[in-house]
Formats: C-alpha cells, sequence, structure tokens
C-alpha cells in the first residue's frame, strides 16, 4: 500500500453493498492492490457525478484515499463498461458468475496482475463471443491453476498410472480423474467420458484460441461444466451464487435487458 494519503489504481468494480442512507461499499479488484473493500461515499444520491463509474463490471480508474477501516474513492474515471453484457442478461449472469469467481477464490490485497488480466480478457470475451460457456470454462481451469488449485488430469490420481483411453471417472476430493480400477473407496467418483478427458485437457494446455476453434455439443458441455462446477465447489466449501442463477436463465430461455 502506498505511503502517500492519496493514490490511483485501474480496478474492476466486482460487486456492490449498501451502507448507510447514501454510500455504498465496492469490492474492486486492483492489479496493483489485490482486492479491497472501498467506500463509495454519496453515490446513492441521484446528484452523483460517480455512480455511473462504479457499476459492478465497471474498469475504471480510481483515486483512493487512505482511511483508518477502509479506503474512500476521491475520483474515478470509466475505462471500459462492457455495455454488451448489460444489454443481454445471458452474457451478463456469465460475467457476474466471473466476477464471483474471483471475490471467491482471491484473498485481500494479495497483487494480482496475471489473474486481473484473466478477469479482463474473460469480460471482453464475453462480450465478443457467442461460446459463452467455454470462456467461462477457459477462465475456471486457468483460475484453479493461478490459485494452486489445478486438478489432475493427466495421471490417475489413485495410483499414478496414465490415464487409459476409456471411460474414466472424475473425484473432485480426491484432486482429479481416476481410473476405474482406482474407484473403490473414493468419495463421489463422477463418470467422465473420453471425450469430455479431453476437452479438459485442451483448457488445461491449450490457449483460449484453441478452444475457441472447438466445436462442442450440448451434451459435452453440460458434463465439462458440472465436472469443473463440482471441483470448485470443493475447492471453496460452497457454491457459487450466480452458477444458480445461469441454470435457472436455461431454464427459463430468458434473454432480455437487465440493469445493474
Amino acid at each position: 500500500m502506498p505511503s502517500n494519503r492519496l493514490y490511483k489504481t485501474e480496478a474492476i468494480v466486482l460487486h456492490q453493498r449498501r451502507f448507510a442512507d447514501a454510500d455504498r461499499f465496492l469490492t474492486i479488484y486492483s492489479p496493483t492492490y489485490g482486492k479491497l473493500d472501498v467506500k463509495a461515499r454519496g453515490v446513492r444520491r441521484t446528484t452523483s457525478r460517480m455512480s455511473g463509474h462504479l457499476q459492478p463490471l465497471t474498469r475504471c480508474m480510481l483515486q483512493l484515499a487512505q482511511g483508518h477501516s477502509a479506503d474512500v474513492i476521491a475520483g474515478c474515471e470509466t475505462m471500459e463498461s462492457f455495455p454488451r453484457l448489460r444489454e443481454d442478461l445471458d452474457r451478463l449472469s456469465r460475467a457476474m458468475y466471473a466476477a464471483e469467481l474471483i471475490d471467491r477464490f482471491i484473498p485481500e490485497r494479495v497483487p494480482g496482475y496475471v489473474t486481473y488480466r484473466l478477469l479482463l480478457d474473460t469480460l471482453r470475451r464475453l462480450e465478443e463471443s457467442d461460446q459463452t460457456d467455454m470462456v467461462l470454462r477457459c477462465m475456471e481451469m486457468r483460475l484453479l491453476d493461478q490459485s494452486g488449485f489445478r486438478p489432475q488430469i493427466d495421471l490417475c490420481v489413485g495410483c499414478a498410472a496414465a490415464l487409459p483411453p476409456e471411460q474414466n471417472f472424475f473425484a473432485p476430493q480426491s484432486g482429479g480423474v481416476i481410473c476405474r480400477a482406482c474407484t473403490t473407496g473414493v468419495a463421489g467418483p463422477r463418470v467422465l467420458s473420453l471425450n469430455a478427458l479431453k476437452v479438459l485437457r485442451l483448457l488445461q494446455r491449450g490457449s483460449y484460441n484453441d478452444v475457441a476453434r472447438l466445436k462442442v455439443g450440448d451434451e459435452l458441455a453440460i458434463e465439462i461444466e458440472r465436472h469443473l462446477r463440482s471441483y470448485i465447489v470443493c475447492v471453496l466449501e460452497r457454491d457459487v451464487n450466480a452458477a444458480g442463477f445461469i441454470e435457472r436463465l436455461r431454464r427459463e430461455g430468458s434473454r432480455r435487458p437487465i440493469e445493474v
């Protein structure tokens, strides 16, 4: 943290909550200072000039004043607002999921240039790509790797042997994939198809462009999503709230504008 009282940082607003009559607390993610809770005074007033610059999922330049319990926003300017995310509920739900993942995985005040870039790239890709779910799968795998929770999908986590090119099993509590012979006594193994294993390996080893060229059917996409979600729930010891929101939208088939 800087020694002078005022300092500037680029940041992405992860979420906000009300505080007092006219203020809000924001959780922001900065490449230089990591995840911070900061106070925005008076932004709930209709006359506030800062309110529009501090919406969730906005990339902004902030001027912050050091405070006793939380730093205070003294000035702000929008750098990117990602309008397509706000115009489409499906895209927005996935952007909210990405922001929540960062909030859950990243500890406070730990600088993270690489992970910040991952979030920024994910928001941009969610605006541009029609394969929004695969954008999230890429982010999930990269974030697990960067956070030290890389799943083992090359060797069996039970016997350490190479996985046979056939149906295997995904065991979140064991840390990855197990072969059929090692399923005895393992908690909650889930059937993992050979194609799903291939896609998981591409997500872990390949570039985003490699994944973007891949055509994945609905059934396979759902299988991959469920495996990664079960692993994330195991790591976090809780579900991600926005994941349930995405599922509800799928059931309802909703696609309509929303404001955040």
